[in-house]
């Protein structure tokens, strides 16, 4: 596969170094500051275009990698359906569910492939765990719940865009903790209704919320709760704990750290203390999950088959955002579908 990345900020280095592994061709890149899409280009050894209609129609990329601010998403794919080059965006999908559903229509209406990146499905433990969860192991779930109690230090907000409603779409639950977000939707299956209480700038000089906690009811009865911070120094590894009648297992950063099941039989569990997380630094994540993503990608649109994390799915974890924000600032519960 030949990729064309559109942003080449700090995500994009991991996943130029993810490309390399899995044999990927970066075959160009752009950035609104030239000289560090000019840099980039060097370090990776692939053509540098002024600008990200040229990366969208490039004769040598097979598919878009847009690692760019969430306010940027609709303009790249618009430009990918006219000349049929499949997309991947970082997460979140969209700032908004409207522009997030007119991304998911134009990719569809243009036949081409929509991914959003969101890398802890392919970690190890949550594999194990889809699996273990389908075949019943933990029993009836009762309970299923994140906590994303991070740090970010002041020099990480220090551009007046980090923490603002219009480019970033929010602070520590959006762009933070939307991948625990979307692994207990994978896992736990769809929120019924939800109900956040915020706070705003707690900590930082933001617009948004730098502690926000959500306590939600899936659709299939069990309860959750979700904690995201950026705010709790010097930053924690996250955690999914998941309770059934049968047991519970918790996840922290990427690993599998508790497996407490009565009675259980079937694959042993892959249980682990070596966590990697993003707690304290963003960039403090394995490249692993990365590589098998874009491979899953990668076979998708050799297949025609739709992606593990297709653009729907990226839609299911904004729509979970907007309604703990929406009850954020109307102070009531949020019903859900």
């Amino acid at each position: 596969m030949r990729v064309g990345i559109i942003g080449t900020g700090a995500i994009s280095n991991l996943h130029a170094l993810a490309y390399q592994k899995i044999g990927y061709e970066i075959a160009c890149c752009t950035d609104i500051s030239e000289a560090a899409g000019r840099a980039f280009a060097e370090k990776n050894g692939c053509e540098f275009v002024k600008t990200y209609e040229e990366v969208c129609r490039h004769p040598k990329v097979d598919y878009v990698d847009l690692c760019t601010f969430p306010d940027f998403r609709l303009q790249p794919i618009e430009i990918c359906a006219e000349s049929k080059k499949h997309i991947q965006v970082q997460k979140p999908i969209s700032t908004n569910l409207e522009t997030a559903a007119k991304m998911i229509a134009t990719a569809k209406n243009a036949g081409i492939t929509l991914g959003v990146v969101s890398q802890h499905r392919f970690d190890d433990s949550s594999r194990f765990l889809v699996k273990a969860l389908a075949g019943g192991r933990l029993g009836k779930i009762l309970q299923a719940d994140a906590y994303v109690k991070w740090y970010r230090t002041a020099a990480y907000y220090s551009r007046p865009i980090k923490g603002s409603w219009e480019v970033e779409g929010g602070g520590a639950l959006i762009n933070q903790a939307v991948h625990q977000v979307d692994v207990l939707l994978w896992l736990i299956g769809p929120v019924k209704e939800v109900f956040g209480l915020w706070q705003l700038g707690s900590l930082h000089k933001i617009q948004s919320e730098d502690v926000v906690t959500a306590l939600f009811r899936y659709a299939n009865g069990a309860q959750g709760v979700i904690q995201a911070s950026t705010a709790f120094w010097p930053g924690y590894s996250e955690r999914i704990e998941i309770h059934g009648t049968k047991g519970t297992a918790v996840l922290t950063g990427d690993k599998l750290t508790t497996w407490d099941v009565q009675d259980d039989s079937g694959e042993p569990a892959p249980v682990d203390s070596g966590v990697a997380s993003g707690a304290s630094d963003p960039m403090a994540i394995p490249t692993l999950p990365l590589e098998r993503q874009f491979l899953d990608f990668g076979n998708a649109i050799s297949s025609g088959k739709s992606p593990l994390v297709s653009g729907e799915e990226g839609y299911r974890a904004l729509e979970f955002v907007q309604a703990v924000y929406r009850s954020c600032r109307e102070g009531q519960k949020v019903v859900l579908g």
